[in-house]
């Protein structure tokens, strides 16, 4: 059976026009589906109103006490539940969690030789009972990406990296796609131009355009993310705008060598 593992970022979900636009779509689907979101804006805003500094490592965030705080508030608090009362109010009968919820995803904290991540989870694990009871059910899980070590401390895990995880969890059970969703048509050779999108992307397109500076930052772990999907055995991945959802060749997808 069919299952598509679909991540939203934070930036969708501050556009409402466009996370009403990205519901319809999700209410329109007829087949078992899993939302994994971020929403790493909203944190950073939040943030610096509380005058608590944001650090990030090549893309990703590092997590102090104080920032993991604000990021449960936020994730598995506002966006999660503001997202969930978006897809009930069209029919969908949406169930918001976190990793710590139904143990659903735990992770082991991030251990740095010369950096020191704090709070942050990298996942170990995700119980695929908890998610094929729900999606039998007709019940659309929301993920957000605070999961748990499973020795009562929460952590800070990374929302490509969990979606990840659970397209290759599922995989045992269904023929899984993963399905990135962002602010932009697909993976650019020039963030200016939407009509730049690489249609396909390799491993060794992707290492050339790492070198060429043309592929950078926040993109280089979503796109780990998506290559380890593929070598783990997840059938397709894609990266594509939200308006593009049901079009089944839209934006750039993850693909091996032949």
């Amino acid at each position: 059976m069919e299952c598509k593992v679909i991540k939203i970022g934070g930036v969708l979900i501050e556009d409402g026009e466009l996370l009403n636009r990205l519901c319809r779509k999700f209410a329109s689907m007829n087949f078992p589906f899993v939302i994994v979101h971020g929403g790493g804006t909203f944190a950073g805003q939040l943030s610096e109103q509380l005058g608590i500094p944001c650090k990030m490592i090549d893309g990703r965030r590092v997590t102090d006490r104080e920032t993991l705080e604000v990021s449960v508030m936020v994730y598995s608090g506002w966006i999660n539940k503001t997202l969930v009362t978006c897809l009930q109010a069209l029919g969908v009968n949406a169930c918001g969690l976190s990793g710590c919820d139904l143990n659903l995803v735990q992770a082991d904290r991030r251990k740095g030789r010369d950096i020191d991540w704090g709070y942050v989870g990298d996942v170990r694990l995700v119980r695929v009972g908890a998610l094929e009871l729900l999606l039998q059910a007709g019940v659309v899980p929301v993920i957000s990406p605070i999961t748990h070590d499973g020795k009562g401390v929460l952590l800070n895990s990374n929302a490509d990296g969990i979606a990840a995880a659970v397209a290759e969890t599922l995989g045992m059970c269904y023929e899984v796609e993963l399905i990135y969703c962002f602010d932009k048509k697909g993976v650019l050779t020039d963030v200016g131009d939407e009509s730049s999108v690489i249609s396909c992307l390799t491993p060794f397109l992707y290492e050339k355009y790492k070198q060429n500076g043309v592929i950078h930052s926040g993109m280089i772990p979503k796109l780990d993310n998506a290559f380890k999907s593929v070598y783990n055995g997840v059938g397709a991945v894609r990266l594509i705008h939200p308006d593009d959802l049901d079009q089944p060749n839209a934006g750039t997808r993850i693909i091996l060598e032949k």
